[in-house]
């Protein structure tokens, strides 16, 4: 179904490989693959790392309090209702219209605990109460780029007085030599002491633009849990530690909000 009479112009909800699931489209680019039947079925690669640091946070099957900035169709909100019953969560979506037309389309199961908040990354993050989220995923883009308020020191500050020794999960997309991507590593240093940064290869081998998943803590992150399932994934992938991520994502300056640059376009 395409849409556009109410600010969803050029997003298109699409069938796809398999019965009961689909695509959704944003002015031709896909964004999201649900499978209303088994919503635990990820299919993007880097949506899979998502979720195995869903899976690596806490123990399998307790309940976590997530906020998710950036919602598309809710695949990975999906699956942490499914694999996590109980748990609250909450999508920071500005595109109202986009999710009128999920939930119409692409219902929510009952009982999913998922509420959607009109408003962006940074104004939804700079509302919550202090150590009220145990992991914030970062997954939003604006015209197919990661937006610039989404990298800078004080989105980092905010996100970490909200998370505690929570977890922060981001999504950046970038390409070699990686200097969009070694300023935002910059920015997230100056909130969070503790990171690792997942990959496919042929990312890190700077053969394509790629996503970058950078897992970030106040306290501990799963190195060795993440390490364990990338060598068992349908899509083996990269961890780099914190040493690692220095050696091929470091030396950027800081972004700040003057000068912050959305992701490189694709």
């Amino acid at each position: 179904m395409t849409e556009g009479s109410d600010g969803t112009e050029g997003v298109e909800i699409l069938p796809a490989d398999r019965a009961g699931s689909f695509v959704l489209r944003m002015s031709g680019m896909d964004q999201s693959y649900v499978d209303l039947a088994d919503p635990t079925r990820l299919v993007f690669e880097y949506v899979r790392r998502l979720g195995d640091v869903v899976d690596a946070c806490a123990p399998a099957g307790a309940a976590v309090r997530v906020v998710h900035v950036g919602g598309a169709a809710m695949t990975l909100p999906r699956y942490v209702a499914a694999t996590r019953p109980r748990s609250a969560q909450v999508v920071l979506e500005p595109a109202a219209g986009v999710t009128e037309l999920v939930r119409r389309e692409l219902p929510l199961s009952r009982g999913s605990g998922i509420k959607v908040r009109p408003v962006d990354g940074r104004a939804g993050v700079a509302a919550l109460r202090d150590s009220s989220v145990d992991l914030l995923v970062v997954d939003a883009f604006a015209d197919a780029r990661v937006p610039a308020s989404l990298v800078t020191p004080a989105f980092f500050a905010d996100a970490a007085r909200v998370l505690g020794d929570g977890v922060v999960a981001l999504n950046l997309t970038d390409r070699a030599p990686f200097g969009w991507t070694r300023r935002a590593v910059a920015s997230l240093r100056t909130a969070f002491p503790h990171l690792l940064l997942t990959a496919e290869p042929a990312t890190l081998r700077a053969k394509r633009l790629g996503n970058l998943v950078v897992v970030a803590s106040r306290g501990a992150v799963p190195l060795e849990t993440l390490r364990r399932r990338a060598t068992t994934a349908g899509s083996p992938y990269r961890v780099l530690d914190a040493a690692a991520v220095s050696d091929s994502f470091g030396g950027g300056t800081p972004f700040s909000d003057a000068d912050a640059e959305p992701s490189p376009a694709p």
